[in-house]
């Protein structure tokens, strides 16, 4: 795969909401103290009378931001993910999922790729936390012109919706001119018959190099994109179960409750079929460079190619 430029998607997040500034005269923007880090300086450079900094306070922001649009107001509520989904889950399940307000949470630096920040800030969480909130739309994009055009629907996306961008840079895969973004439907990035790699988030380049890998071996690899964990596109899955009867899914978070979790219990009610996991598995991270975390904890086309090995013996 050819890859141009990369770019982190927590600019691209930063980028989208200065754009949508000028589109919504109502889109108000709050941050805890981050606006530097989550990008979200830019627009309040550009609309600083309709951007908030509420401290370091998440758990308060978010009942702020619950306030805001339930008045009528278009919001976005921006931190790490490790704060925005953890410090206030409780407050984001209360105040924003059970009466589902239209609270667009931007939660950025998710996942290992954070870096020598070390454990305490690698969420790697969230996407289960935010699954079990009922009525929750769940959006981890893959590159920057993903994660505009997913910033960008999540203006009319009816009720909460949670965003996950990540530090890093990553490899931009889609083509500005024709990328299309529809919430909750996967995208098929290359087809094949042998074997099915859905991945999210940075992952998803990775899932496209373990291909060419894999092909380069005479296994053909599916590769399936979900931007979107919930709601989740089970037509593209349980046809991938289907067609190709065994999956790997590839994400960066806990294999427990995230992507992997959310495809096992999809095929277990349509079409049985072996699902192996690449992702964190059920430990902490800890600090050091990203790229360096990302190979350690098995976070690499490297390993995806090696799981799919195993995977296609078990059909």
């Amino acid at each position: 795969m050819d890859v141009l430029i990369k770019k982190a998607t927590r600019d691209s997040y930063g980028e989208a909401l200065a754009e949508l500034g000028s589109v919504y005269d109502d889109l108000i923007v709050l941050d805890a103290d981050l606006a530097a880090a989550t990008k979200t300086g830019m627009f309040k450079k550009a609309y600083p009378e309709r951007f908030i900094d509420c401290g370091i306070a998440e758990a308060n922001m978010m009942g702020v931001a619950a306030g805001l649009a339930a008045s009528g107001k278009k919001v976005f509520a921006s931190s790490f993910a490790m704060f925005a989904a953890g410090r206030a889950f409780e407050i984001v399940r209360n105040s924003i999922g059970y009466p589902h307000i239209n609270v667009k949470i931007g939660a950025t630096h998710a996942g290992i790729s954070v870096g020598e920040d070390g454990a305490s800030h690698q969420c790697n969480e969230d996407i289960a936390l935010m699954r079990t909130i009922p009525g929750m739309t769940i959006i981890n994009p893959a590159d920057d012109i993903e994660a505009k055009a997913a910033v960008k629907a999540a203006v009319d996306i009816d009720g909460p919706v949670y965003l996950r961008f990540g530090r890093l840079a990553v490899p931009v895969i889609n083509n500005a001119e024709n990328y299309k973004f529809e919430t909750g439907r996967g995208v098929l990035l290359r087809d094949g018959s042998d074997i099915t790699i859905i991945a999210t988030g940075l992952m998803v380049s990775e899932a496209l190099n373990a291909a060419d890998t894999l092909a380069n071996e005479g296994i053909n690899a599916r590769v399936i994109n979900i931007h979107t964990i919930k709601p989740l596109d089970r037509d593209i899955i349980c046809k991938a179960a289907r067609e190709t009867g065994v999956i790997v899914t590839a994400e960066e978070h806990s294999v427990i409750g995230g992507l992997g979790s959310a495809i096992a219990e999809a095929v277990t009610e349509c079409c049985p079929c072996p699902v192996i996991k690449v992702g964190v598995n059920d430990v902490f991270g800890h600090s050091g460079p990203a790229a360096d975390l990302l190979k350690e904890f098995g976070l690499s086309s490297e390993n995806i190619a090696e799981k799919a090995r195993y995977a296609v013996t078990l059909k």
